[in-house]
């Protein structure tokens, strides 16, 4: 009996490194909002890294993060850096930007565990609204594999998403 039980639980263990090997190497994760204001209203809110930590989900859940800025304030170049021990430790740098279109960032997380993603802020102007969406990817290392395979990304990071852009959206129509 307790070889059939042995038996079973190795049989379930190896399915799931197996699934878990079947996934995609990447992973896209993505949420939208619609803002009442003008995209030139909203983008200096994302283009500029500290304007953007005001309203940032994970700069705000930790008030004793260690931030830290380089380059110029906003647009291609401008970076920062966190140290928390809640958060862990990165930094984001805006790596392309279109004046009230798009910002695009590389993202580096490098505690607790190391990866770099790509980020993605495009503004859609819809009549007097702007359309947000935030959007994420990067690989899929085999470990990401398998702990997606008990948790999704998206219910990992999606809320987190969802409040930051509840966030820019009460900042920005206030502008």
């Amino acid at each position: 009996m307790l070889k059939r039980i042995l038996g079973v639980l190795v049989l379930a263990i190896a399915a799931v490194l197996i699934y878990a090997a079947t996934k995609p190497d990447t992973f896209t994760l993505q949420r939208s909002t619609s803002i009442a204001a003008a995209p030139d209203k909203v983008y200096p809110l994302i283009a500029d890294v500290k304007a953007f930590n005001t309203w940032n989900p994970w700069a705000l859940k930790d008030p004793t993060t260690k931030m830290a800025y380089e380059g110029p304030p906003s647009g291609v170049g401008a970076a920062y850096s966190w140290d928390s021990e809640q958060l862990g430790a990165g930094r984001m740098e805006i790596t392309g930007a279109s004046r009230s279109s798009r910002v695009q960032a590389k993202l580096e997380f490098k505690r607790p565990f190391a990866v770099t993603n790509g980020v993605e802020f495009t503004l859609q102007p819809q009549g007097a609204n702007t359309q947000v969406t935030w959007a994420m990817s990067g690989p899929m290392p085999y470990l990401s594999k398998l702990m997606t395979t008990f948790v999704s990304m998206d219910k990992m990071v999606g809320s987190d998403f969802e409040a930051g852009l509840a966030n820019l959206k009460t900042l920005a129509e206030k502008r």
